[in-house]
């Protein structure tokens, strides 16, 4: 308040100069009273404000502006907080659209170089089957031929489903889950309670965190079977995967991660997790068992 008077008021005096000016004319005539050289300098001081009234009046109010929003604007916490809520915003912003471009890729490889596949190699198989009688070198080529599609579609299978798989989108994390225990190499037992299905983004992380976490499990754990168990609790869905394996797992890495399917396996998972602000913990003590839990957000 006092700051803006005093401002005000300077401002006031610079634009009011020239009536200064013309008073001590007045006052210091040459004809009435000495002191002619004082007078002649309170005019040029007066015309000199005149000329800096527009940068005096711009300063003060930019002064007037930064303390306005020192006093009356957000506190550092307030814009901290502000800033977190943008930040945490544009993540799932990038997370569902990065989501999003995984499906769209997963739909044009299935519905265009997939299919194109399956063709050529159905083709190549009947020419197999058709010139069974030509000679050795024709049939030698066919039958390469016929195996590489094979592998190469084989192959194109396995990316389209590691991308995006299109039973997650059409019949849900249940049944996407289910295709992942029964082709796991070792014996899986999966409880799915999930009464009300989560955003795609949601599901998505889930089940690529069951998938590579039984993953490791195959590769690394030794283990003789493994537990899935998700359910959904209020907005938080929770993922556990246990197994009966040797145990020793971090995120740290080093020779017993790395031996038992830690490191940069779990350390993936984490991130899966936390780029959804959800929540990783890894119990797996030497001997085992290994016990994996994560809960995400079904609303983000």
């Amino acid at each position: 308040m006092t700051g803006g008077v005093a401002g005000g008021a300077l401002v006031a005096a610079c634009w009011s100069a020239p009536l200064l000016a013309v008073y001590l004319a007045g006052v210091w005539d040459v004809g009435r009273r000495p002191g002619i050289g004082l007078g002649l300098g309170a005019v040029v001081a007066a015309v000199a404000m005149l000329a800096a009234a527009p940068w005096v009046a711009r300063g003060v109010a930019r002064a007037d502006e930064a303390a306005a929003r020192a006093l009356l604007g957000p506190s550092r916490g307030e814009e901290l907080a502000v800033r977190v809520e943008s930040l945490a915003r544009s993540r799932a912003e990038i997370v569902a659209a990065t989501d999003s471009e995984r499906r769209r890729i997963e739909r044009d490889l299935h519905d265009g170089t997939q299919r194109r596949l399956v063709s050529l190699a159905m083709q190549l198989g009947m020419a197999r089957n058709s010139l069974a009688d030509a000679p050795e070198p024709v049939r030698q080529v066919i039958e390469q031929a016929h195996d590489e599609a094979t592998e190469a579609l084989a192959e194109l299978r396995q990316l389209v489903r590691g991308l995006h798989p299109a039973v997650l989108d059409d019949r849900g994390l249940d049944a996407a889950l289910s295709g992942i225990a029964a082709n796991a190499p070792l014996p899986v037992r999966l409880r799915v309670d999930v009464a009300d299905r989560c955003s795609p983004s949601i599901e998505a992380v889930a089940y690529f965190v069951v998938s590579e976490a039984l993953t490791n499990v195959a590769k690394h754990a030794d283990a003789g079977h493994a537990e899935v168990t998700v359910e959904r609790t209020g907005d938080r869905l929770r993922i556990v995967v246990s197994d009966d394996g040797r145990g020793g797992a971090t995120l740290d890495g080093g020779a017993a991660a790395a031996a038992n399917g830690g490191g940069t396996g779990l350390r993936g998972l984490a991130q899966r997790a936390a780029a959804v602000d959800g929540t990783f913990d890894v119990q797996s003590p030497p001997g085992g068992p290994t016990v994996i839990t994560v809960e995400l957000p079904c609303g983000s």
